[in-house]
């Protein structure tokens, strides 16, 4: 019953997650058509979620097993997607855009480790341990 329960968590995490992307790219869509922006943000934003939930995890016991599911696995793992990143890079590649694809591969790939020591810092910060 337990693991049903785990399931589910993690599902609803998922599901929420999915649905702030989405939210984003909407949003996103204002400022540009051409350029991912919402898959961007997204995959940002979730690296400094998962790291925030990473430094809690470490330094408290805030977060229960079952949080950290929901918050990790299910709507960092909703929110974030490195397939739609992949396919947005490889259709910049395809169409030639050579120096959109390697900036948004760059600026992904170091922005969301950047964003995850954030995370992490943000809640050394908050909380002393």
């Amino acid at each position: 019953m337990k693991s049903l329960l785990l399931f589910l968590v993690v599902g609803v995490g998922g599901a929420i997650g999915s649905m702030m992307r989405y939210a984003l790219s909407l949003f996103a869509q204002r400022f540009s058509v051409t350029f991912p922006h919402g898959t961007l943000w997204s995959n940002l934003l979730g690296c400094f979620i998962i790291g925030a939930v990473a430094a809690a995890s470490a330094k408290t016991e805030i977060l229960s097993p079952t949080m950290r599911l929901l918050l990790a696995t299910g709507l960092c793992g909703g929110f974030t997607t490195m397939s739609t990143f992949t396919y947005e890079t490889f259709k910049f590649v395809q169409a030639s855009e050579y120096l959109y694809a390697s900036g948004y591969f760059l600026i992904t790939m170091v922005g969301c480790a950047a964003m995850f020591c954030l995370g992490l810092l943000a809640v050394g910060i908050f909380v002393k341990g």
